[in-house]
């Protein structure tokens, strides 16, 4: 088991910047690809970032590509989402996720076995 716990969320004004983090424990040897997921209120869970366990490739969605990089530590078993030109529509809880073999897709969550409990991140315009 791998469990994911999610920091670094909050409050910030449009066009702000955050880093959210994300400290694995338990098997993280046993993870691959990694990705950061949001969930805003009265919609469904979205794709944002995902990285394999090389660090590269990444793949972001189009609505923050440019704005965000995703990044690892796997010596320090760390997720990161460097969040800048943050908007209001960024507003949401924002979940770490883990897979538990080699897919081919980064970007959907059912590959992802593995969750954090999220970290909530609101944007004012």
């Amino acid at each position: 088991q791998v469990q994911l716990v999610e920091t670094g969320g909050g409050l910030v004004q449009a066009g702000g910047s955050l880093r959210l983090s994300c400290a694995a424990s338990g098997r993280f040897g046993s993870t691959y690809g990694m990705g950061w997921f949001r969930q805003a209120p009265g919609k469904e869970r979205e794709f944002v970032a995902g990285i394999s366990w090389s660090g590269s490739p990444t793949v972001f969605a189009h609505s923050v590509k440019g704005r965000f990089t995703i990044s690892r530590d796997n010596t320090k078993n760390m997720l990161y989402l460097q969040m800048n030109s943050l908007k209001p529509e960024d507003t949401a809880v924002y979940y770490c996720a883990a897979q538990s073999r080699v897919y081919s897709s980064l970007s959907v969550p059912s590959t992802y076995d593995y969750w954090g409990q999220g970290t909530q991140v609101t944007v004012s315009s």
